[in-house]
């Protein structure tokens, strides 16, 4: 991002300032840019004399770009690689994230052998998990190994289980949530379950077993396994809020302010299991509980 000073001279005066800044910025900016830039002030008249101050964001880069970040691997050969992602990291480029994303480290690491069938921002990635969730994920080096695994995903036969604390308490000790989920009709950022015929859905089934209670002076909280039979957006965090036991730490479908400080969900993929693509062997792996979760657990005892 760079700080751009421009005076308007005579010959632009009563120019409109959206117009005015694609004309004296025009090999960085679109009109459409200069208009997200200057907002409300798109619209106004620019005067001779004044001087627009501006921040000019940074361009968007075409491809990702290899970036030395350190990877926690727990598996890696010729097809595939199991990788613990630490909360916090983001795991492809995209608006806001174009750098320090999972898949920059792993351009370092692995050079040129990452599927390419998720495109150039999205080498590698079979699977996803939210930036301030942390777990295992399982990495494609190659385009067959990519759709053998992709294809477990679609048919349900990849294993997903993931450690969560959840607000409240939750009586069944073991239940299913069937309940489709789709884009939130009013905030495009979240998701929701939509019963509703005329909404676009998808099919969403998670598998919840109770681990532990806690009642104490903090609060009443529940530590649960969820064990995914589909895979979508926020799908955990969107079916726990939806039975009345959001994820703690969870701000967009939870508490509206922090508890006990924490930055994001108490959500951990614990465990990830499926057949290798090239010996078609079962593989299981099983991720330890991170420093944050523990420390969660620690606070509201």
């Amino acid at each position: 991002m760079s700080i751009v000073h421009i005076e308007v001279t005579q010959a632009f005066d009563g120019q409109r300032a959206d117009v005015f800044l694609t004309e004296n910025c025009a090999e960085v900016l679109t009109r459409s840019a200069a208009q997200r830039i200057l907002g409300k002030d798109k619209n106004r008249r620019v005067k001779a004399g004044e001087v627009l101050t501006c921040e000019i964001p940074a361009p968007i880069p075409d491809e990702a770009l290899p970036e030395d970040i350190s990877l926690d691997i727990l598996y890696e050969d010729g097809d595939l690689l199991v990788i613990n992602k630490p909360r916090g990291l983001v795991v492809h480029p995209a608006a806001g994230n174009y750098t320090g994303t999972l898949v920059n480290a792993l351009l370092h690491h692995c050079g040129g052998d990452l599927s390419g069938i998720g495109g150039v921002m999205r080498p590698g990635i079979v699977h996803r998990l939210d930036k301030d969730t942390s777990g295992l994920m399982v990495v494609a080096k190659n385009d067959n190994a990519h759709q053998a695994l992709a294809s477990q995903l679609e048919t349900r036969r990849m294993g997903r289980i993931y450690n969560a604390i959840v607000l409240g308490t939750v009586k069944k000790d073991a239940f299913k949530i069937d309940l489709p989920i789709g884009r939130h009709p009013t905030d495009r950022k979240k998701m929701a379950v939509l019963t509703h015929t005329g909404h676009k859905t998808r099919s969403a089934m998670t598998h919840i077993d109770v681990l532990e209670h806690y009642a104490t002076k903090r609060g009443r909280f529940t530590l649960i396994a969820a064990k995914l039979e589909t895979g979508r957006t926020h799908q955990i965090r969107v079916h726990m809020a939806y039975v009345g036991h959001p994820v703690l730490g969870d701000l967009t479908y939870g508490a509206k302010r922090p508890m006990f400080s924490l930055d994001g969900q108490v959500l951990h993929a614990k465990t990830i299991q499926f057949i290798h693509p090239t010996t078609k062997q079962s593989m299981e792996f099983t991720s330890s509980l991170p420093a944050y979760f523990q420390n969660a657990l620690k606070y509201i005892l």
